[in-house]
């Protein structure tokens, strides 16, 4: 089944995105929940005359994304975590803490939503990598150093 999406949907798409899914994620999950509507031809005119419109505000949007990203790649952030002798963290750093140890040390606010911790989670001390998704084509690469207090 053909869907426009509605916002942006992790593993799928991004808003106004026309993606196919099997019916049942469609019917039971992804129109209920407001994300998607059907892909009808009246829809998808409707998508491509709103597209048209957005496309001056887009391109104003990616730019302030590059320059974001361009303060972001490369950068080093420090983030204290309880952890034991032999290095394992208390919990996981995630997301969150991230975003605020940005704010803090570089003055940079980014949405915890467009942070994805390659790996998935931090359980201990050293050096890991995350990624930024500040647009659909602006992805910015940040490095963590985490470490015991």
């Amino acid at each position: 089944m053909e869907i426009i999406l509605t916002q942006d949907v992790a593993h799928l798409g991004y808003k106004d995105d026309i993606v196919t899914v099997k019916n049942g994620y469609a019917n039971n999950y992804l129109i209920p929940q407001g994300m998607a509507v059907m892909a009808t031809a009246g829809a998808k005119k409707m998508l491509a005359e709103t597209l048209k419109q957005r496309a001056f505000k887009a391109e104003k949007i990616k730019q302030e994304a590059e320059a974001v990203a361009a303060k972001l790649n490369g950068l080093t952030v420090r983030i204290a975590a309880k952890a034991g002798a032999s290095g394992k963290i208390f919990g996981s750093v995630n997301a969150i803490q991230i975003a605020d140890a940005l704010k803090e040390q570089h003055q940079i606010e980014v949405d915890r939503k467009k942070i994805m911790i390659v790996g998935d989670v931090i359980k201990e001390i050293g050096t890991h990598t995350a990624n930024i998704n500040l647009h659909r084509e602006v992805k910015a690469e940040i490095t963590l150093d985490v470490y015991a207090e």
